[in-house]
């Protein structure tokens, strides 16, 4: 059995590479968290949880002696500044370090696609930057990996878009997402574990279908069947300039911005060969 350790298992996007993980008769699966009792919650029995914090080494130091493998799902929260201890920049840097020490035997992290908007249009942020250096940092450790660079997920629809019965939108959407449902992703991870034991490989993830944030949202708000939902725009530069006075404000208008105007090609066909096709629509996900 491969023992593989999950850094922000109980996230909306690590539960689901968690669950699919523990799935497995191969893996036993381990998550390093910083309250147990929440976890058992929100991960499935099967998941053995390690109390801790990437940010202390001695807590890097015990789970990693549990271990042979990593998936890592680290982010910038939506309050953080630049300045911040970040999980995804101080955090990996320690994790990777001790991983090396520990003889991790490979390394799976997800990461973003719309990051690679950062440099174009003038466009600089430095959450992009943290990003760009995390792959940086992975990619120099010594230690076989797997990176995962997804598009828009559907599930955003839930945990970032809505707010009550409203989605919120912002600006115009000039290009089309290749959304993919955190459940296939996860299905993607696990098989990317299976089949490149020990390898390093880069993926792009992407959905089976292209849509606009504005067509995307009309679709999930046509096929949503639990309840009505209506859609909220707002100009993009109102964002912008309430960013200057509210910090999570201020992370939106960038997130946005970079969406809406980012020319993303799709580019998973060799992925999908490797690790499967996507099967959930956006139709389907927003029915379900």
């Amino acid at each position: 059995m491969k023992k593989i350790g999950v850094i922000g298992a109980t996230g909306h996007l690590g539960k689901h590479v968690t669950i699919a993980l523990a799935a497995q008769t191969n893996f036993e699966v381990y998550a390093l968290v910083r309250n147990k009792n929440k976890a058992q919650t929100i991960l499935p029995k099967e998941v053995k949880l390690v109390e801790g914090d990437i940010l202390d080494r001695r807590s890097i130091k015990n789970f990693l002696t549990q271990v042979d493998y990593l998936y890592i799902n680290l982010s910038v929260l939506h309050n953080q500044k630049k300045t911040d201890l970040l999980t995804e920049r101080e955090g990996l840097i320690l994790l990777l370090e001790e991983a090396k020490l520990a003889g991790i035997k490979q390394v799976g992290y997800i990461s973003s696609l719309v990051m690679r908007y950062n440099g174009m249009n003038n466009f600089s942020w430095w959450v992009f930057d943290v990003k760009q250096k995390a792959v940086e940092h992975i990619k120099n450790s010594g230690i076989p990996y797997l990176i995962f660079y997804p598009s828009n997920f559907m599930d955003n629809f839930h945990h970032v878009y809505r707010d009550g019965h409203k989605i919120l939108l912002a600006g115009t959407s000039y290009h089309k997402m290749y959304f993919i449902a955190a459940q296939d992703f996860a299905k993607q991870v696990v098989q990317a574990f299976e089949k490149f034991d020990v390898q390093s490989k880069d993926f792009v993830i992407q959905g089976p279908e292209g849509f606009t944030a504005d067509e995307a949202a009309a679709l999930f708000v046509r096929e949503y069947k639990k309840e009505k939902l209506t859609i909220s725009k707002a100009p993009l530069g109102l964002l912008t300039f309430l960013g200057y006075f509210v910090q999570k404000i201020n992370y939106g208008a960038h997130i946005v911005e970079a969406l809406n105007n980012y020319p993303e090609k799709f580019e998973a066909e060799e992925t999908w060969q490797a690790l499967g096709k996507p099967e959930i629509t956006l139709a389907q996900f927003a029915r379900s």
